[in-house]
């Protein structure tokens, strides 16, 4: 078993009194790393971004963290679900495919916890194609590490990503085992695979022609090596061990065509790997909570139902 280093202590002293002082559970939120060991991080003097309209977008995060949305416990089911909202790499749009989906979650006793992940267009880092995945497990060991204090159980601890955030989310659910940081504390000694794995309209691939090439750009630059292709397309790395995955994609999705979910649902398959996908005839891209479609909106009743078996 690792040692945990010297200032462990500290920001479990920290993690508690956060969570003493924010009196609601919702409001809950947690930095991921502690202030001075935030892996492929340099200084610069970018900041943040948070521009509200109808649509909150936050690009160039700079400190990554949590953000936990608890149901009462009287309606929790003891699951929950991390939340990677999309944005193309560029941005989140952090309402409309986070602390919406996460309250959405809790209406059905589900835990939603938003992730506020690092990305890859800001110059504060080292390595910028790792810097999500980094983000994304350790925010899996956060959780599992904090699940007793929240009232969920960590085997049951799932993942739902949206565009750019469903290919974090496949990334994260196909890779959890890669070292990409260097141990930082006790949270670190947990698995970081997701229990289960949903995906709405996810970029999958760099290598298909179907690819989102925003999203490739912005995580791997204008002119990315094959390795890197190879690595991030993430139907080349299903195994056995992938989480069970739920897939939801319209066909008229012009920007994130359908062929993404269908070349993983094709992967899981040919592994064994149980999977379900839904495929709607009509819906575009970044439809969200699809509140005013009517047909549409039936995708989170559909996520709802395959909770149950985890």
């Amino acid at each position: 078993m690792k040692n945990k280093p010297e200032n462990w202590p500290i920001y479990a002293s920290f993690i508690a009194f956060l969570l003493v002082y924010s009196g609601y559970p919702q409001d809950t939120i947690l930095p991921l790393w502690p202030s001075d060991g935030v892996p492929n991080r340099i200084e610069s003097d970018e900041k943040e971004i948070i521009v509200k309209g109808a649509i909150q977008r936050i690009s160039f995060v700079q400190y990554p963290q949590i953000e936990v949305y608890l149901p009462s416990e009287a309606n929790s089911t003891g699951k929950a679900m991390l939340i990677f909202p999309g944005g193309g790499y560029q941005i989140l749009a952090y309402d409309w495919e986070g602390s919406d989906i996460a309250k959405f979650l809790n209406s059905k006793g589900i835990a939603g916890i938003v992730v506020k992940y690092r990305l890859p267009t800001s110059k504060s880092l080292e390595n910028n194609q790792i810097v999500p995945l980094q983000d994304a497990q350790r925010a899996m060991r956060l959780t599992r590490y904090m699940a007793k204090n929240w009232n969920i159980s960590d085997e049951k601890i799932g993942i739902i990503g949206f565009s750019a955030g469903g290919h974090l989310a496949s990334t994260l659910g196909t890779h959890f085992e890669d070292e990409v940081y260097k141990y930082v504390d006790g949270a670190d000694l947990l698995s970081a695979r997701p229990d289960f794995m949903a995906l709405v309209y996810p970029v999958i691939s760099f290598s298909d022609s179907s690819t989102h090439s925003g999203s490739k750009t912005a995580l791997l630059g204008d002119e990315p090596d094959a390795a890197n292709i190879t690595y991030f397309s993430n139907e080349l790395h299903v195994t056995e061990n992938t989480p069970p995955t739920i897939l939801f994609h319209a066909a008229d999705d012009k920007a994130v065509p359908p062929e993404n979910s269908l070349l993983f649902f094709k992967a899981l398959n040919e592994k064994g790997v149980p999977a379900e996908l839904h495929i709607y005839p009509e819906g575009g891209h970044g439809f969200s909570l699809a509140t005013k479609n009517r047909s549409l909106n039936r995708w989170t009743q559909h996520l709802y139902e395959w909770t149950f078996q985890f």
